[in-house]
């Protein structure tokens, strides 16, 4: 997976936008004026998404690639290292996860 992969796939989402609230290094993608997805371009290829805290736990104990989320609420924010190790289609199942744990908050 590469950025330009996960760009199209956040962006195809119904209402999202793209946005660079903390810079030009980091992407940002929300819904509702809520982050969905936050995209690091500077360095190795990293993405922030909101996850469910039981199933954050569960992803972080299954790949060593996933992290709590830096700078963000690692109860229920999960860094993905982007090295291969999970499947694109894991990746595009947690992002859809993301992006619906935040339409469905009001």
């Amino acid at each position: 997976m590469n950025i330009e992969t996960i760009r199209e796939f956040c962006i195809s989402k119904r209402n999202a936008i793209e946005c660079f609230p903390f810079g030009d290094d980091t992407l940002v993608f929300k819904v509702n004026n809520k982050i969905f997805a936050m995209v690091n371009l500077d360095g190795d290829l990293s993405i922030n998404l909101k996850c469910d805290p039981a199933l954050a736990l569960e992803l972080r104990e299954r790949y060593s690639s996933v992290t709590g989320a830096y700078h963000m609420n690692k109860k229920h924010w999960n860094s993905i290292y982007i090295d291969g190790s999970v499947p694109d289609k894991e990746i595009i199942k947690w992002i859809d996860h993301s992006y619906n744990l935040v339409i469905e908050k009001k």
